[in-house]
């Protein structure tokens, strides 16, 4: 008598049930997955056609639209691209720190009973609408930094950033830049709180194993690993500086110019918040002109996470 067997492989197969991809509930996951993709992609697409569409004569305006400010298109928008950016630099270099020191704390030093409040309060942040934090910086936070930006033009007026005649009423580029460091905080310390507490146990452990103290272990097993996540979390951030535009209006009365400095009454406006000031206007060549710097700022906001995605994407293949 014979005894036919099955393979190992086939007897596996059975016990595992029907291939993952065949299972109603992956299927529908998948068909999901697929769909949410596309609408974003969509949207995406109607966004930028209704900005081309809508403003591609903003770009040809007859000169007298854009003076005093400019001269032409390009010459306005190139200043309020410089002030969108310029905000945007300062807040990710105040939000930036602050948000992978607090990430860090909660996700590897800080105990249970004091990381979990500590993270849904900076979670609550960002549930706070940007009008608030316009108001809070307008109103408060000007005045309480006036003396602080005093001594810093006072003590530091040769650093070009901090020089010229400090503003008397405190709404400076800079209480901007601290107003909307701290809108960009909630997001990015929560994504890279997520990724660091990612990273496998058996790399901490071999790290501190091997005699590394908590610091190394963090720099050479944790920073390593989370770096893709830690870039996703700061370009959220920026994202939203960049096209942030209630906070700016209320703290700054800005026009289109060029300046580095950012104690001074002269602030140079972003995009966001010169489409705000400006978008009532009964002339309709200033809207055509508002779209027009609202595609700009598409484009510019496209082109800079697509370069981070890039620079992300080349680390990680040096690493690999």
């Amino acid at each position: 008598m014979s005894i036919t067997t099955k393979p190992e492989s086939a007897e596996r197969q059975d016990v595992a049930g029907p291939p993952a991809v065949g299972r109603l509930g992956d299927r529908l996951f998948s068909a999901s997955a697929l769909t949410a993709g596309v609408i974003i992609m969509v949207t995406l697409g109607a966004v930028f056609v209704f900005l081309a569409v809508e403003g591609i004569d903003g770009f040809h305006a007859d000169r007298s639209v854009f003076e005093p400010a400019a001269g032409n298109f390009w010459a306005y928008a190139g200043k309020l691209l410089f002030g969108t950016t310029l905000a945007a630099v300062l807040a990710m270099i105040i939000a930036v720190p602050f948000a992978i020191g607090l990430a860090l704390f909660i996700s590897h030093y800080a105990p249970r009973r004091l990381a979990v409040p500590v993270a849904y309060l900076i979670d609550l942040l960002a549930a706070v609408p940007s009008v608030v934090y316009g108001l809070w910086g307008a109103r408060t936070l000007a005045s309480a930094a006036q003396p602080i930006q005093t001594w810093l033009g006072e003590h530091l007026g040769w650093f070009p950033l901090f020089s010229g005649q400090v503003s008397a009423t405190g709404r400076t580029m800079l209480v901007a830049a601290v107003v909307l460091a701290i809108m960009i905080v909630p997001i990015t310390t929560a994504i890279c709180r997520e990724v660091f507490q990612q990273t496998p146990r058996l790399l901490e452990e071999a790290a501190l194993g091997l005699g590394a103290t908590r610091w190394e272990m963090i720099r050479m097993a944790v920073f390593p690993h989370a770096r893709s996540g830690m870039v996703a979390g700061v370009m959220l951030g920026l994202g939203r500086a960049l096209g942030e535009t209630m906070a700016v209006a209320m703290v700054l009365s800005a026009s289109p110019l060029v300046t580095l400095k950012v104690l001074t009454s002269d602030n140079p406006a972003t995009i966001a918040s010169n489409i705000a000031a400006n978008y009532n206007s009964e002339d309709n060549r200033i809207q055509t002109v508002l779209i027009a710097t609202g595609l700009v700022l598409f484009v510019f906001t496209f082109l800079v996470n697509f370069a981070a995605r890039l620079i992300v994407a080349r680390a990680e293949r040096k690493l690999a």
